[in-house]
């Protein structure tokens, strides 16, 4: 097994990546490869990989959504009191990392979190289908259940209760943004000599610089 797994592997080669095409701002080159991501049909573009790091200073990472980009802030929501969101209020630095596997390019983001309005976590709570708004109410996320069916049954009742009302925001529950001092750029090259550009925030500026793959 071990063996079959080393062998696999493919060769990068559908773009590179140039300094004079990147421009000046990460966050518009961002949305530029967002944008592609989408009209590539990726299957989850939005999908990002968000590491933190736990009381005892072991890393911890999962699958979250963008769900908004707001100057130089990248906003997602979840549970404030699931793993993460106890990891947020004792380190509230982050990363946060996007495979588009189909254009063979990845996104390093690193920044620090912090709240968004309850205002704003109104309006998007509302936003999500009904369903969705249900089983966050529900769920006292990444808390221990003896069995699925008593989260099953507590979505039934509360999906009976606010059938055709309107589902209160739980206390809980809201977005975050993180704000970017560094974004790179990761671009699969043949021969794994990638492009890789990282732009790190340097006295309110971003300063540009190619790192060797």
């Amino acid at each position: 097994m071990q063996n079959k797994i080393s062998d696999i592997r493919n060769e990068y080669s559908k773009a590179s990546l140039d300094e004079k095409d990147i421009g000046d701002s990460p966050i518009d080159f961002f949305k530029t490869w967002f944008d592609q991501a989408v009209h590539s049909e990726v299957r989850e573009p939005t999908a990002m990989t968000l590491a933190t790091v736990r009381k005892d200073g072991m890393p911890d990472a999962r699958i979250v959504l963008l769900k908004g980009i707001e100057k130089e802030g990248f906003q997602f929501y979840t549970n404030y009191t699931s793993a993460k969101g106890k990891e947020l209020d004792s380190n509230p630095n982050a990363c946060l990392v996007f495979f588009w596997a189909e254009l063979e390019r990845q996104v390093r983001i690193r920044g620090k979190i912090s709240k968004v309005s309850r205002e704003n976590s109104e309006e998007y709570f509302h936003s999500r289908p009904f369903a969705s708004q249900i089983g966050a109410l529900a769920s006292s996320q990444s808390d221990p259940v003896s069995d699925r069916s008593i989260l099953d049954k507590h979505y039934e009742e509360l999906k009976l209760k606010y059938e055709g009302k309107t589902v209160p925001l739980p206390e809980n529950w809201g977005g975050y943004i993180l704000e970017a001092s560094e974004i790179e750029f990761w671009q699969g090259r043949r021969s794994r000599l990638h492009d890789r550009i990282l732009f790190r925030k340097v006295d309110g500026s971003w300063a540009k610089t190619r790192l060797q793959p």
